[in-house]
């Protein structure tokens, strides 16, 4: 039997990797597991087409390195992406109260999606 450990990891189904990498033709994988003892992808240059964190993936893009990063969304943006929404970043939205008229004092990342017209 194998011990768990007491963080959390989730494996990329394999049938799901080797589609990404059949396309994109993987040079590194900056978050390996098992992780080797004293391994940190986030200290390392990375190689020409990588699969993981979002964070370095985008320092790594300015060194002409690409990166495929798979995250959880909800449905509905699965939805507007299939329907072909354009994404837009609107940063950090300081919505403001309906009443006071007050801005948000924790305001959340917000991504717009665009829908035009067919």
């Amino acid at each position: 039997m194998i011990e768990k450990p007491n963080s959390k990891y989730w494996l990329t189904p394999p049938d799901i990797y080797a589609a990404l990498n059949s396309e994109f033709q993987f040079t590194f994988d900056p978050c390996p597991y098992p992780k080797p003892e004293g391994f940190n992808g986030l200290l390392m240059d990375w190689g020409a087409s990588n699969y993981v964190n979002p964070h370095k993936a985008i320092e790594e893009q300015q060194k002409g390195r690409s990166s495929v990063i798979v995250i959880p969304v909800q449905s509905y943006v699965n939805l507007l992406l299939e329907a072909g929404a354009e994404l837009r970043s609107m940063g950090r939205v300081r919505w403001l109260d309906v009443y006071t008229k007050e801005p948000c004092k924790s305001p959340s990342p917000i991504c717009g999606f665009i829908l035009k017209g067919k």
